[in-house]
């Protein structure tokens, strides 16, 4: 084996990242290049052989107490040879003394909790047709600035921390499309953003103080595609009542991970939680 370099990602780094997420059948969003690797430019490692890339890590920061580690994908023509070791180690690394959550395949769980990771949780993810138009709903909006603070916080509480900079963009991306629901007094019930992907759309996040709320804001998004096109959901399995939300929109399982943390996890209402944002970042 030549020798092994690991540095940060270029941007032609992580375009490449993502054309390798999609052929492991991840269905990267189109705009998720450029927003995962603002999110933290040097939270993204590329392993480089005799001057090519063969494998890579995203391992973001979220301050001082917090990371997640995704995108840890080596070339399946080097695999079996010590590399995904050694990028492992450099994104462990990066993120030391800080909890580390994950949301890990099925075939690689063993091989986190060798590594000190603890399971949390199954999330599933569901699929489905979207369905047709929902009724207009004048309790629904689209953020704006006056009350942006508020959906920051909010995101805040059922993320595990804040991250107000990522929010800002993710509401914001091209393809992407934020609904929240909020009373006169400024508090926010729920919020939810729809993206457009490889295949279909992916809702997440998708976090509401309650079911009904959770489904208004469900069938406002999916309402902005087409009937037949498919919309996915990752739900985490502890809240049963998403499960039922996601029945009641004809969405199917199709798929799972395990997320894991490293560390002493933070405080988050799985109950109010109906769709992770995403299984790269969080």
């Amino acid at each position: 084996m030549s020798e092994i370099t690991i540095r940060p990602m270029t941007d032609a780094d992580m375009a490449l990242a993502v054309e390798w997420a999609a052929a492991e059948g991840w269905n990267p969003g189109l705009s998720d290049a450029a927003l995962f690797r603002q999110t933290d430019p040097d939270g993204f490692l590329v392993a480089n052989e005799a001057g090519e890339p063969v494998a890579c890590i995203s391992v973001v920061s979220y301050g001082e107490r917090l990371g997640f580690l995704g995108f840890y994908i080596v070339r399946p023509d080097r695999r079996g040879r010590g590399i995904g070791w050694r990028i492992w180690q450099a994104g462990m690394a990066r993120l030391a003394g800080r909890t580390i959550g994950l949301d890990g395949v099925v075939d690689q769980q063993e091989n986190y909790r060798r590594a000190g990771f603890s399971l949390s949780h199954r999330n599933i993810r569901h699929a489905g047709p979207a369905g047709g138009a929902a009724r207009p709903d004048p309790d629904l909006q689209a953020p704006a600035p006056a009350n942006f603070d508020a959906l920051a916080a909010f995101d805040a509480a059922h993320f595990g921390t804040m991250r107000r900079d990522f929010v800002a963009r993710w509401i914001a991306a091209p393809g992407h499309r934020a609904l929240f629901c909020g009373a006169p007094d400024g508090t926010v019930s729920g919020y939810g953003v729809i993206r457009a992907c490889r295949d279909g759309f992916k809702i997440g996040p998708l976090f509401s103080t309650s079911q009904k709320t959770a489904s208004r804001l469900l069938g406002a998004l999916a309402a902005t595609c087409a009937p037949d096109a498919p919309i996915l959901l990752d739900i985490p399995e502890p809240n049963a009542s998403a499960l039922q939300l996601a029945a009641a929109a004809r969405l199917q399982p199709i798929f799972e991970t395990a997320r894991m943390w490293h560390g002493t996890a933070p405080e988050m209402p799985l109950g109010q939680v109906y769709g992770v944002t995403s299984f790269e970042l969080g």
